[in-house]
């Protein structure tokens, strides 16, 4: 088996089992436990796993609050949003996800003809005065750490609208994962969305890179444009290359 490869099916052996030892590994991969070892170390470099003793242990990151995250790094999160903005025109039916970064689209959409579909809470408040914007929302539970709404019941009712552009939020990407999201409750409706969207827009800052949540919702390939503030590694441009997945970076 090839490194890469090898390496990746650790990880998901990891996740999948929550922890395990070093020999178990060594059993479970046949391979030696110095060739454990290195690949071991190479996810705990990138903080896909952390070291406990006599092994590893997947990575539990706290869901931070939705002030917390607005506060932090501002400035490039509002130059994200407004690249992100550019590529909507009026007419367009679009998707804006629950997210410190996509809240900020709201002040370059404002005056522009749209029906938007959200479950961002600030979004939806935020639009009241600007009546070309047309905003659709699911309702249902609050989701107060992300200031969203989700309806585990009503998921079928996004399934017959079909949404031009879709703007995604997400905890951490990686080639590995995916793009990834910390609340359970709200995955599933970002799995329909992506689905159910022409186009698909991720706006993540480079912090998240190299990332990842608790849930998968998509997979890295169903992406079609990043737009971030730095460029990613050489890595992440071969596979946005590859895959027709268009970077764009904000400045």
């Amino acid at each position: 088996m090839i490194k890469e490869k090898r390496i990746k099916k650790i990880q998901e052996y990891v996740i999948e089992h929550q922890s395990a030892s070093l020999d178990e590994l060594v059993t479970v991969f046949d391979v030696s436990k110095n060739t454990i070892r290195r690949d071991v170390q190479e996810l705990v470099d990138r903080g896909e796993l952390k070291k406990v003793y006599g092994g590893v242990s997947v990575v539990h990151k706290k869901l931070e609050s939705f002030q917390e995250r607005r506060v932090r790094n501002q400035e490039r999160k509002e130059l994200i949003a407004k690249k992100a903005a550019s590529y909507v025109e009026d007419g367009d039916f679009i998707f804006i996800d629950s997210g410190t970064t996509t809240i900020e689209m709201l002040e370059y959409l404002k005056d522009k003809q749209l029906t938007v579909f959200t479950n961002n809470i600030d979004f939806i408040v935020g639009s009241l005065p600007f009546e070309k914007l047309s905003v659709i929302t699911i309702g249902g539970m609050l989701e107060r750490k992300t200031k969203s709404f989700v309806n585990p019941r009503n998921m079928d009712f996004l399934k017959d609208y079909n949404i031009k552009k879709a703007f995604m939020a997400s905890t951490g990407i990686s080639l590995s994962n995916g793009v990834t999201n910390a609340s359970p409750l709200e995955s599933e409706l970002k799995k329909i969305v992506v689905n159910r969207s022409a186009e698909v827009y991720l706006l993540v800052d480079h912090d998240k890179f190299d990332k990842y949540g608790l849930m998968t919702y998509c997979g890295f390939d169903e992406i079609d444009y990043i737009v971030t503030d730095k460029l990613p590694n050489e890595t992440y441009q071969e596979y946005a290359m590859k895959n027709g997945i268009q970077l764009v970076i904000a400045d």
